[in-house]
Protein backbone atom coordinates (compact mmCIF):
# COMPACT_ATOMS: atom_id res chain seq x y z
CA UNK A 1 0.00 0.00 0.00
CA UNK A 2 1.04 3.45 -0.54
CA UNK A 3 2.00 6.01 2.16
CA UNK A 4 1.65 9.49 0.77
CA UNK A 5 3.71 12.35 1.74
CA UNK A 6 1.55 13.69 4.88
CA UNK A 7 0.73 10.47 6.89
CA UNK A 8 4.97 10.49 7.07
CA UNK A 9 4.59 13.72 9.16
CA UNK A 10 4.94 13.49 12.46
CA UNK A 11 2.75 16.58 13.34
CA UNK A 12 0.12 14.59 11.05
CA UNK A 13 0.73 11.52 13.13
CA UNK A 14 0.84 13.54 16.43
CA UNK A 15 -2.86 15.43 15.12
CA UNK A 16 -4.22 11.97 14.62
CA UNK A 17 -3.52 10.88 17.74
CA UNK A 18 -5.41 13.69 19.12
CA UNK A 19 -8.29 13.21 17.28
CA UNK A 20 -8.42 9.56 18.74
CA UNK A 21 -7.97 11.17 22.09
CA UNK A 22 -10.74 13.84 21.72
CA UNK A 23 -13.42 10.72 20.50
CA UNK A 24 -12.34 9.38 23.87
CA UNK A 25 -12.88 12.34 25.93
CA UNK A 26 -16.33 12.99 23.87
CA UNK A 27 -17.49 9.81 25.14
CA UNK A 28 -18.20 10.88 28.45
CA UNK A 29 -19.71 14.00 27.72
CA UNK A 30 -23.13 14.50 28.71
CA UNK A 31 -25.68 13.08 26.17
CA UNK A 32 -27.57 16.82 25.91
CA UNK A 33 -24.04 18.07 24.43
CA UNK A 34 -23.54 15.72 21.48
CA UNK A 35 -25.17 18.13 19.18
CA UNK A 36 -22.83 21.16 21.17
CA UNK A 37 -19.64 21.25 22.34
CA UNK A 38 -19.23 17.26 21.51
CA UNK A 39 -19.65 17.94 17.59
CA UNK A 40 -17.70 20.93 17.79
CA UNK A 41 -14.68 19.83 19.33
CA UNK A 42 -14.48 16.94 17.33
CA UNK A 43 -14.96 18.81 13.87
CA UNK A 44 -12.10 21.36 14.99
CA UNK A 45 -9.71 18.17 16.21
CA UNK A 46 -10.18 16.33 12.87
CA UNK A 47 -9.39 20.10 10.68
CA UNK A 48 -5.77 19.98 12.35
CA UNK A 49 -4.51 16.72 10.50
CA UNK A 50 -7.15 17.36 7.66
CA UNK A 51 -5.39 20.56 6.96
CA UNK A 52 -2.05 19.56 7.70
CA UNK A 53 -2.60 16.27 4.76
CA UNK A 54 -4.28 19.10 2.32
CA UNK A 55 -1.07 21.07 2.49
CA UNK A 56 0.99 18.80 1.08
CA UNK A 57 -1.29 18.51 -1.96
CA UNK A 58 -0.20 22.27 -2.76
CA UNK A 59 2.39 23.52 -5.33
CA UNK A 60 3.62 26.21 -4.02
CA UNK A 61 5.16 27.16 -0.54
CA UNK A 62 2.70 30.01 0.31
CA UNK A 63 -0.47 27.60 -0.01
CA UNK A 64 1.24 25.19 2.30
CA UNK A 65 2.00 27.84 4.53
CA UNK A 66 -1.67 29.19 4.20
CA UNK A 67 -3.05 25.73 5.06
CA UNK A 68 -1.11 25.56 8.24
CA UNK A 69 -2.71 28.29 9.62
CA UNK A 70 -5.74 27.16 9.10
CA UNK A 71 -4.53 24.12 11.05
CA UNK A 72 -2.91 26.11 14.09
CA UNK A 73 -6.45 28.07 14.00
CA UNK A 74 -8.11 24.81 14.54
CA UNK A 75 -5.99 23.72 17.13
CA UNK A 76 -6.96 26.83 19.22
CA UNK A 77 -10.48 26.30 18.58
CA UNK A 78 -9.86 23.25 20.24
CA UNK A 79 -8.10 24.61 23.05
CA UNK A 80 -10.84 26.93 23.17
CA UNK A 81 -13.38 23.79 23.54
CA UNK A 82 -11.02 21.84 25.74
CA UNK A 83 -11.09 24.79 28.22
CA UNK A 84 -14.66 25.20 28.00
CA UNK A 85 -15.41 21.28 28.79
CA UNK A 86 -12.82 21.62 31.37
CA UNK A 87 -14.60 24.66 32.99
CA UNK A 88 -17.73 22.70 32.89
CA UNK A 89 -16.13 19.95 34.47
CA UNK A 90 -16.92 17.22 31.67
CA UNK A 91 -13.05 16.40 31.60
CA UNK A 92 -10.45 16.05 34.59
CA UNK A 93 -7.80 18.17 35.80
CA UNK A 94 -5.31 15.70 34.21
CA UNK A 95 -7.55 15.09 30.78
CA UNK A 96 -7.01 18.46 30.11
CA UNK A 97 -3.48 19.01 30.59
CA UNK A 98 -2.42 16.24 28.86
CA UNK A 99 -4.56 17.55 25.77
CA UNK A 100 -3.39 21.21 26.12
CA UNK A 101 0.37 19.76 26.07
CA UNK A 102 -0.52 17.67 23.16
CA UNK A 103 -2.03 20.41 21.49
CA UNK A 104 0.84 22.86 22.36
CA UNK A 105 3.61 20.48 20.85
CA UNK A 106 1.62 19.84 17.82
CA UNK A 107 1.35 23.70 17.53
CA UNK A 108 5.24 24.05 17.41
CA UNK A 109 5.72 21.46 14.76
CA UNK A 110 2.35 23.28 12.66
CA UNK A 111 5.14 27.10 13.50
CA UNK A 112 8.08 25.13 12.76
CA UNK A 113 6.94 23.69 9.07
CA UNK A 114 5.37 26.84 8.15
CA UNK A 115 8.11 28.59 8.66
CA UNK A 116 10.14 26.37 6.90
CA UNK A 117 8.04 27.02 3.52
CA UNK A 118 8.14 30.64 3.99
CA UNK A 119 11.37 30.81 4.04
CA UNK A 120 11.88 29.06 0.54
CA UNK A 121 9.64 31.55 -0.38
Amino acid sequence: MYVFSFEKLEVWQNARGLILDIYKLTGKFPSNELFGITSQIKRSSSSIATNIAEETSRNSNKDKAHFLTISYASAMETLNHLIIAKDLNYISDIDYIESREKIEKICNQINSLKKYYLSKE
